[in-house]
């Protein structure tokens, strides 16, 4: 409550099938969409990826469903089928236009179920250090998710995970930015401390114990994928490999554009204009209406 009530929602509520979703806009132009990683918020594009792209573009930053302030609806399973459905509402909603899909992380993965489940609403991928392909195990920092007892789960949430979470919080943000450094004001400008909640534990534990089941068919189809895409991938990304998951996409989808830099995970936070210039980039190939069909 004392977190909540010290980092409030900063944007408006989109009611959508299967999700409420929190929403901040700024900006016109081209639409941008962006969406977070796992456990993460749209706060993290606010070190200077949401303001540098709004001087230009439409940009609608979002929380998935179930992070940051956006809820699940009643009996809404977490896999990324049921996430991209609920952005494809928002899309529409919001009358966006085939907008340019920036996704982080977990946010990659999401972004290409939405191309390939609705492609239609989208019109150009721009993927940042995305999650792309089956991992054999979380990293190491992620294993408390991993729980498999729904009851378990919700106990350790309740009870051991904020203190767990505070105890150890310096130690997963240098894992999660290695080789890069946290900037010191990352647990409130970046929305670090929204994540202690028990509410973010289990939507960060139901978000990636849904991937078995949907990665391999994911993959499967990169093949079909019709907008233009692009990655951006820190060499050094501690917790993503970058040939597994960036080369390995571009191994799958003919034209896809890779771009390697120095640097980590977190890149959004750590080196936000690289990432909004690639994501201006990539708005300047967005498909128009009905060529992906």
């Amino acid at each position: 409550r004392r977190i909540e009530a010290y980092l409030p929602a900063r944007g408006r509520f989109v009611e959508v099938p299967g999700a409420r979703l929190h929403v901040r806009e700024a900006g016109s132009g081209p639409a941008v969409l962006l969406l977070h990683g796992l456990g993460g918020q749209s706060a993290h594009f606010d070190y200077g990826v949401f303001e540098t792209l709004a001087r230009s573009h439409r940009v609608i930053a979002v929380d998935r469903p179930g992070s940051g302030y956006s809820a699940r609806g009643a009996g809404a399973p977490a896999d990324l089928s049921t996430q991209a459905a609920a952005l494809a509402a928002l899309i529409e909603h919001m009358g966006l236009e085939r907008p340019t899909v920036a996704g982080h992380s977990l946010g990659g993965a999401t972004a290409l179920t939405l191309a390939l489940e609705h492609p239609d609403k989208v019109g150009a991928l721009a993927l940042v250090a995305p999650l792309t392909h089956v991992q054999a195990a979380p990293p190491e920092v992620f294993k408390p998710l991993s729980i498999a007892s729904p009851g378990m789960r919700k106990l350790f949430a309740w009870t051991l995970a904020t203190p767990g979470g505070i105890a150890g919080g310096k130690k997963v943000l240098a894992t999660v930015f290695a080789p890069e450094s946290a900037p010191h004001d990352f647990p409130v400008k970046g929305g670090g401390m929204l994540s202690l909640r028990p509410s973010q534990f289990l939507a960060a534990s139901a978000d990636m114990q849904a991937l078995p089941g949907h990665m391999p068919g994911l993959v499967a189809r990169y093949g079909q994928l019709k907008v233009p895409t692009a990655v951006l991938y820190g060499r050094e990304d501690a917790l993503l490999d970058w040939q597994q998951h960036g080369q390995a996409l571009a191994d799958k989808v003919p034209g896809l554009q890779l771009q390697l830099v120095d640097g980590g995970h977190m890149l959004p936070v750590t080196q936000p204009q690289v990432v909004a210039d690639f994501i201006a980039g990539c708005a300047r190939l967005t498909l128009p209406a009905g060529a992906a069909n």
